[in-house]
């Protein structure tokens, strides 16, 4: 609906005020009237009509530049359009090379993922005000620098589709494992970065990259009916029911990642696509092959070093090697600046303590793991183990 509604107003503020205009009727009419057979649809049709209105009352300083601009270019002849799709032009708008990294990931979790400033304000580590001015400051951007409002054509796509990739993932894993709330998974930006992610595949069906991102994401959404339990605990995967793991998308997953491969070298996404199909082809958590797990992490860290690819790596030596050598692989990441307040670190090396009888240093560290946790799941898993230890 907000994409939607900006495609028309060419004005983001605008957009998501309309759309909270229709949000606050909806609360009024439906409550008396009922829910309409198409929500979606009426909702978008009430944000458009405020939209009108307001674009009526701004008829006197049409003077003045609007805030999104269309796109004037003359079309490439011979080339085929872009997909028409809202959602994609309002992640190429906020993934324009003329915004900081920053402000990119900022302006798409806010657009495009649905979250509060409060909410990226805490993913980012910073206070609200200054996310708030942080994201102003990008929408206004957008004005000043004349971003259009659109897929950008097939010659432009390659120099801005790296950033995409990365932030269509970054919906996803967002909705994978949400930072807060009730709920371990937010079905709606999981679905979201699936439709995104084969949507580009159908623009762009020669890049390995995407066919990379997509198929790692199918493999590991494949889980998703196993993740929690009948009583809504969190259940890891070594309990998991293989039963209930989505074969069809592991299937499809599979033909893409066989695609992705084929780039040389492959990426990022086509490595840790390779990673998830190892889990997806296990018949059991015993037959895992983290030998080559391992080896996988590896040539991910010489693609992308990174603290916390380093940290997978270090617990899927321990879950090879044992809790002592995971535990050492750990050590040297406690030092990371990055992870000083990523749970998974904590929650990690607390699973190590237990596993070797340490019971007081793994209360220290699930205590710690459950202090920097937001998501209900996973604090009572958290709590669950810090009773067990204790």
């Amino acid at each position: 609906m907000l994409a939607s509604t900006a495609r028309f107003t060419r004005d983001l503020d605008l957009a998501e005020e309309c759309a909270q205009d229709a949000f606050a009727q909806a609360l009024v009419t439906w409550a008396r009237d009922g829910v309409p057979g198409k929500p979606g649809a009426w909702l978008t049709t009430v944000a458009a009509n405020r939209a009108r209105d307001a674009l009526r009352r701004r008829a006197a300083f049409r003077r003045r530049l609007p805030l999104l601009v269309a796109d004037d270019a003359a079309p490439v002849v011979g080339e085929r359009p872009a997909v028409d799709d809202d959602r994609l032009r309002l992640v190429f708008t906020c993934c324009h090379p003329a915004l900081s990294a920053d402000a990119q990931v900022a302006l798409t979790l806010r657009l495009v993922c649905g979250l509060s400033t409060a909410e990226v304000a805490r993913a980012f580590l910073v206070q609200e005000p200054t996310m708030a001015a942080r994201i102003t400051r990008a929408k206004k951007k957008i004005a000043t620098a004349r971003i259009p409002y659109r897929v950008p054509s097939r010659s432009e796509l390659p120099e801005r589709l790296a950033t995409v990739l990365d932030v269509v993932y970054l919906v996803f894993t967002t909705g994978h494992a949400a930072p807060a709330g009730d709920d371990l998974v937010r079905r709606d930006l999981v679905d979201r970065a699936l439709d995104l992610g084969r949507i580009l595949d159908q623009l762009l069906p020669d890049e390995t990259g995407v066919a990379g991102l997509l198929a790692l994401m199918l493999l590991v959404d494949a889980r998703r009916a196993s993740r929690v339990g009948p009583d809504g605990s969190l259940v890891l995967m070594a309990e998991q029911d293989r039963s209930l793991w989505n074969r069809p998308e592991i299937e499809e997953g599979a033909a893409l990642l066989t695609r992705a491969l084929a780039g040389r070298p492959p990426d990022r996404y086509a490595v840790e696509a390779a990673i998830a199909a190892v889990h997806a082809e296990a018949p059991s958590w015993a037959d895992t092959d983290w030998d080559e797990v391992v080896r996988l992490y590896d040539v991910l860290l010489e693609l992308r070093p990174s603290p916390i690819v380093a940290l997978n790596r270090a617990a899927a030596i321990g879950l090879r090697d044992g809790p002592q050598t995971g535990l050492d692989a750990l050590m040297p990441l406690n030092d990371e600046p990055v992870l000083a307040t990523y749970p998974y670190l904590s929650a990690a090396r607390a699973d190590f303590l237990r596993q070797l009888g340490r019971l007081e240093e793994a209360r220290n560290a699930y205590e710690e793991a459950l202090a920097l946790t937001g998501n209900e799941v996973e604090r009572a898993f958290l709590a669950k183990r810090l009773d067990e230890v204790g």
